[in-house]
């Protein structure tokens, strides 16, 4: 499989950025929406298709992909002011439909549609982002997300599902936050910088948020504040449970620490309006999450002193603080607060535990609930009611309905398709990075009589797949994603690195790499890949690495610094121009993390480790199947535009490079239905089992071409 890709035209443009020459031959491809890009992206296409048509896995996968995608999914119940809400699709549904009930047993046994995101679109790529309730359940905001875009079409209808005559709401990372009498709601909006035709490409202007008033025309709605002065800070909201305040979380951009303010909620005129504000914690310090207000007492999640975190009550008289569940050995990553106590959800070697929690300092209770992750924990201060999903390596989500007073636990029925998931063990191992610093893994085995491609008992070295993410303090675990089943059936192996960035071990590992400390992420990473090589798990002939948005980067830093370790190399989405990526959309959020370009020693750090700046020509790379989407407006599709073409100029190997543009979605999988999903999933697999050496059935006679 040669290195044939079409030629890409290199642009002479040199800048002069801190003392350093950069160079930025593919600039042209920024402007996405030119006929010259566009004729770029049809013969990339067209290329990338020939090439994944030819291998001999692609129908088998295919065939694996659709029968895990297109299966029966009912999500975690919830019970939001009087209505118990699923989402569920059905095979052959392209999006999730929404039903709704006056009570569970009545929602479990078929229920009402309350929306059909199904009706909206011809191809099956407009999606329901949220529903929020009003506090009097007689109104439902839906939000619409159309072609994968983070721009949100906010519109209501009734508890029937009958639309509202009202004008509809645009907005971007928000949801509809309702004020306690159900007036109207609050959500966040850029009024200098909306939708845009075609692909969005421009960097986000200050956000403000805005108060809508059901039933006034949207030019009435009325602002409470705005960040003009830092246009890095974003706010999301609540209402306290008391209805005395809109509470703030107020952050820079992806920051873990954030603000709280308080705006106080009373009434005038009729209506119920935003006041006063009160700063409360105004550092930067710490992070504050409100949990819900009980007998005068405000209860925050916070690591505030507390690198694992901690749950504290705040005083609404005096703001003094008391400590209700203490710091302990791993770190806290949810709550949910219930009339009995708290349920607490902690992270134990990066595996989910569950706790009940009175709110006096009594002893916790161990919820006996076993999953690879948390996806779900559904709640509220005034019942004992709480819904639980959980997820594993092969199961999307199973849900339980847990009483927080007697501690009874109780499945919810889900679909039964009769699929069987392939068999598989857990081992947790862990590597030593490049400063001697422990990092945990996940390598998870097929079972040998699952797997078609031979016993992985005889201590052959498998085709692996090493995932990783490490950044922006998010948890990686032991949990679903839907290539998994696909490859555990073919019998590859999976390794799932916890890295420096994540949120698996508190705030000193997020802090260890992140900004300054950004490249122990990227040698954590390729420790635990020369492990699975010591080990004997794999070779780098054998060994694929596949990370999505920030874990795209990681793939692109990876396979640049240490190119001879991977057969294959799969990012997806990845933020790969980083002296670039605070220009676009809401890349300057990011800075958390990797730092300001802008800044003169921080861009020295940067220029050493950003994907796209370290590709070298005359370098024999892996083999790289990079994939993007045509509308995706959080990571856009440049990043991956310039690295595949830097790429495939510098390639000076027999390994392909491809890019695969999938139209008319974006950054994550709600905007793609499941003949899409499926085909892209098979498509990565397929790649993958070729370059790693992984014969599939229907491919026994494969010839592996070496990078």
């Amino acid at each position: 499989m040669p290195n044939s890709a079409p030629a890409t035209a290199r642009d002479d443009v040199v800048e002069v950025l801190h003392g350093h020459q950069v160079a930025d031959s593919h600039r042209w491809l920024e402007d996405v929406d030119s006929p010259r890009v566009q004729q770029w992206v049809k013969a990339q296409q067209a290329h990338t298709e020939s090439v994944l048509g030819e291998l001999p896995g692609r129908e088998w996968f295919l065939e694996q992909m659709t029968r895990v995608i297109d299966r029966p999914t009912h999500s975690t119940p919830w019970h939001s002011h009087g209505l118990y809400l699923q989402s569920r699709r059905e095979v052959g549904q392209r999006q999730h439909v929404l039903y709704a009930a006056d009570s569970l047993e009545e929602l479990l046994a078929g229920g009402r549609v309350l929306v059909d995101p199904n009706t909206w679109s011809d191809d099956g790529s407009s999606s329901l982002a949220f529903v929020d309730v009003s506090p009097d359940g007689h109104l439902v905001a839906i939000g619409r997300q159309d072609a994968g875009s983070d721009w949100t079409t906010i519109t209501l209808v009734d508890a029937q599902g009958q639309p509202v005559d009202d004008d509809a709401v645009t907005a971007k990372f928000s949801r509809a936050t309702w004020l306690p009498d159900s007036s109207g709601f609050v959500y966040n909006c850029y009024p200098d910088g909306g939708r845009a035709d075609g692909t969005e490409t421009r960097a986000l202007p200050a956000a403000h948020l805005v108060l809508h008033r059901v039933g006034r025309p949207v030019l009435e709605d009325e602002e409470i504040l705005d960040f003009e002065e830092d246009p890095q800070k974003l706010a999301w909201l609540q209402v306290s449970d008391d209805d005395q305040w809109l509470v703030l979380h107020v952050a820079r951009g992806t920051e873990r620490a954030n603000q709280l303010w308080l705006l106080h909620l009373h009434q005038q005129d009729g209506l119920c309006a935003i006041g006063q504000r009160v700063e409360v914690f105004t550092g930067e310090d710490a992070a504050w999450e409100y949990l819900g207000t009980r007998d005068g007492e405000i209860l925050l999640l916070t690591d505030d002193d507390a690198a694992n975190s901690r749950i504290v009550a705040l005083d609404e008289q005096d703001w003094s603080l008391r400590e209700v569940v203490p710091e302990g050995a791993s770190p806290i990553r949810s709550a949910v607060l219930t009339a009995s106590g708290l349920l607490v959800e902690t992270l134990e070697d990066a595996s989910p535990v569950l706790r009940r929690h009175d709110l006096m300092g009594g002893d916790p209770i161990r919820v006996e609930l076993n999953g690879g992750s948390v996806v779900a924990l559904r709640g509220r201060s005034t019942s004992d009611e709480v819904f639980v999903g959980m997820s594993t390596i092969t199961e999307p989500e199973r849900s339980w309905r847990l009483d927080m007073g007697s501690g009874q636990v109780q499945e919810v029925a889900g679909p039964d398709d009769g699929w069987q998931p392939p068999a598989f063990r857990v081992e947790r191992r862990r590597a030593t990075s490049q400063d001697g610093t422990r990092v945990p893994y996940f390598l998870i085995l097929p079972e040998p009589d699952q797997t078609p491609a031979g016993d992985p008992e005889t201590n052959a070295p498998l085709s692996t797949i090493l995932y990783g993410y490490g950044g922006f303090d998010t948890p990686v675990h032991a949990d679903f994603r839907t290539i998994w089943p696909g490859w555990l059936a073919a019998g590859g192996a999976i390794a799932i690195a916890n890295l420096r960035g994540g949120g698996e071990f508190g705030r000193e590992w997020y802090d260890g790499g992140r900004r300054a400390n950004k490249q122990n992420c990227f040698d954590d990473f390729i420790a635990v890949a020369e492990d699975l090589v010591e080990a004997g798990v794999t070779t780098p002939d054998r060994l694929a690495i596949h990370g999505k948005s920030n874990g795209g980067l990681l793939v692109g830093a990876a396979m640049t610094q240490r190119p001879e370790l991977f057969a294959a190399a799969l990012p997806h989405v990845g933020v790969l121009d980083c002296l670039r990526f605070h220009k676009f959309t809401v890349g300057a959020a990011w800075i958390s993390d990797y730092g300001d370009p802008d800044d003169a020693e921080e861009f020295e750090r940067i220029l050493a480790w950003s994907p796209l700046h370290n590709v070298r020509d005359g370098e024999r790379y892996p083999a790289t199947l990079v994939f993007t989407s045509d509308h995706d407006d959080r990571v856009v599709p440049p990043h991956s535009y310039k690295f595949a073409a830097a790429l495939q100029h510098a390639q000076a190997g027999e390994a392909p490079v491809l890019i695969r543009i999938e139209e008319a979605t974006g950054h994550g999988l709600a905007s793609k239905p499941p003949a899409v999903a499926a085909q892209e999933s098979a498509d990565l697999l397929a790649f993958a089992a070729h370059h790693t050496g992984l014969s599939v059935p229907g491919a026994a006679d494969e010839v592996r071409v070496e990078p």
